[in-house]
């Protein structure tokens, strides 16, 4: 069961999220549903460590069992849904954990999540400003990874 409720006009959600970056690209994923791409990973189960949520959900996601490198944001996002959660006041804290590469942006992807078919973007880092993509600071964010946890708070 995943760390999360949903309320009276409101979301909520625990997630533990990955950044894979290989070749000066990072992977993203996007669905046939929606117009946007948006960062590897899912929520965290209870009881289950976020570390362990963010290997189990890129493998998942991949079919690759990355090795977590270190966590490098904390991110509280507020959005207003769409979709599913079209009018619905959204929250979500996420631990965003930088793999290890592999030297290849091979993968055995096959992930579909609610039923939709999930196709795993190698986008280059430098260009992620001309994308709609999620979340948003990772256009900025990734040219430098710093050495500290950064805790990023974004209303998007």
């Amino acid at each position: 069961m995943d760390c999360g409720f949903t309320g009276e006009n409101g979301w909520f959600r625990y997630r533990a999220a990955a950044i894979i970056v290989e070749n000066g690209c990072v992977l993203f994923a996007k669905n046939q549903l929606e117009n946007y791409y948006y960062s590897i990973g899912g929520g965290v189960h209870l009881g289950e460590k976020a570390e362990e949520a963010v290997k189990r959900e890129v493998l998942e996601e991949t079919g690759v069992a990355y090795e977590v490198e270190k966590l490098v944001f904390i991110h509280e996002n507020f959005f207003d849904g769409t979709g599913t959660l079209d009018g619905v006041r959204c929250h979500e804290i996420a631990f965003y954990f930088l793999m290890k590469p592999r030297g290849t942006q091979e993968l055995n992807s096959n992930s579909y999540t609610q039923g939709v078919r999930e196709y795993m973007h190698w986008l280059p880092i430098k260009n992620l400003k001309d994308y709609v993509a999620y979340p948003g600071f990772f256009a900025e964010k990734l040219l430098n990874i710093g050495d500290t946890i950064e805790h990023i708070v974004t209303f998007e």
